[in-house]
């Protein structure tokens, strides 16, 4: 019988995943040199990260109104990806009318600046003395606006159901466990290319077609070595950049009831290895990518032959991205555009969807520059806010 890829393969129970090799399964080790600390799997936290959640467009006296509602998520694919159902808060008032009346009544960036102002330049602050520490030209700082809805899956101390038959409580809502889900609707997206771009006065800046292979390395602990992959002209893949997955030092969930998107505001760090490894390694991680095969039948683009998704005890291949992203650019922001198609091998499971996410490249270059104790960072983080506010938080509803 011919070989089957662990992703390609049926399985008669449709609520189990796919079987996943043992041998493309991370082998963690050894402690990194950053202090980290892993929440969920892949997803790296630093050790100081401040991580909340908080809503605007709340009553005078800062409550839910009776017309904000939690409403299970009809997407199939969530119940995969987090293990069970999830719960998004619904403005049921929310239409075109409210949306441009809330622009004269009150100022929700105003508010979201004041909530994130002091988390953020206190994570800035640390993050700019790990970059002193480990070298400016390895630790590549982020500040990312991210646009979706955030999704409540309860706790063992507050069950889904609890949440749901019960009035929107902030205190429940913040004991529950919550992610966010970036995929938005195609017709956003055109909308996005179509007209807010020249809108805000941003310019085309380029379009690239990665492929990011994900390897687990067992000297790393919490941390995955992630390569950057273009094709060549013989259509076979070759890497470019290798560095370590992001590092979380912030994350503002924000959910904005005078919208139908919510924001996420995340500051992230990564490391850039190339430079850092050995010919040893170089040729690890080269003879695992270019055994890759081109196959868009399969999630992510790529699929390995048998036996070929590790290299010794190093490395093994635990995931793969393929995106197709235009980018945009004004010398204080930088905006994406992209299609992203994912594998993760140790949860066999994978997801195609459009994005769009900001790089608020402004702010944290002056604050590195200056420092927080200048003025012209808050403002330009209140700029920021503000043109986010009024051109990326509007979508048709797509989730219930």
């Amino acid at each position: 019988m011919a070989y089957i890829p662990p992703h390609k393969r049926l399985s008669l129970d449709k609520d189990r995943p796919p079987p996943v090799a043992e041998s493309i399964r991370p082998l963690f080790q050894k402690n990194l040199s950053l202090n980290t600390r892993n929440k969920s799997g892949k997803i790296v936290y630093s050790k100081s990260c401040i991580s909340r959640w908080f809503a605007v467009g709340l009553s005078d006296n800062d409550e839910f109104q009776s017309h904000v509602r939690l409403e299970p998520v009809s997407a199939e694919c969530f119940k995969h990806q987090s293990g069970g159902k999830s719960l998004i808060l619904v403005n049921t008032n929310v239409n075109e009318e409210i949306i441009e009346l809330s622009k004269y009544m009150r100022s929700p960036w105003l508010t979201i600046a004041s909530k994130v102002e002091h988390d953020l330049f206190s994570s800035l602050e640390i993050l700019r003395k790990q970059m002193s520490y480990h070298g400016f030209e390895k630790v590549k700082p982020a500040l990312v606006a991210r646009f979706g809805k955030i999704r409540f899956h309860g706790s063992p101390s507050v069950s889904l159901e609890n949440l749901q038959q019960n009035q929107v409580n902030k205190t429940l809502l913040r004991q529950s466990k919550r992610s966010f889900y970036t995929t938005i609707p195609s017709l956003y997206m055109k909308n996005i290319q179509d007209q807010v771009v020249q809108k805000i006065g941003i310019d085309f800046e380029e379009e690239k077609d990665i492929y990011r292979v994900m390897l687990s390395d067992n000297t790393r602990t919490d941390s995955t070595v992630l390569c950057k992959c273009s094709l060549n002209a013989d259509k076979r893949l070759m890497f470019y950049k290798v560095e370590l997955n992001q590092v979380r030092q912030m994350v503002a969930d924000i959910s904005c009831l005078d919208k139908n998107l919510d924001l996420r505001l995340m500051l992230c760090s990564k490391r850039i290895l190339t430079a850092d490894l050995t010919e040893d390694e170089i040729y690890s991680i080269k003879e695992l990518v270019s055994s890759a095969v081109l196959d868009s039948d399969v999630k992510g683009g790529l699929r390995w032959p048998v036996g070929k998704t590790s290299c010794g005890d190093r490395f093994s291949v635990v995931g793969v991205w393929h995106t197709v992203t235009r980018a945009y650019s004004s010398p204080s922001l930088r905006l994406k555009v992209r299609h992203a198609d994912r594998y993760d091998f140790r949860k066999g499971f994978g997801e195609a969807g459009k994005e769009v996410h900001m790089k608020l490249k402004g702010i944290v270059s002056e604050f590195l520059e200056q420092g927080a104790q200048n003025e012209s960072v808050s403002n330009m983080l209140k700029s920021s806010l503000m043109l986010i506010w009024d051109n990326f938080l509007c979508c048709e509803t797509f989730l219930t």
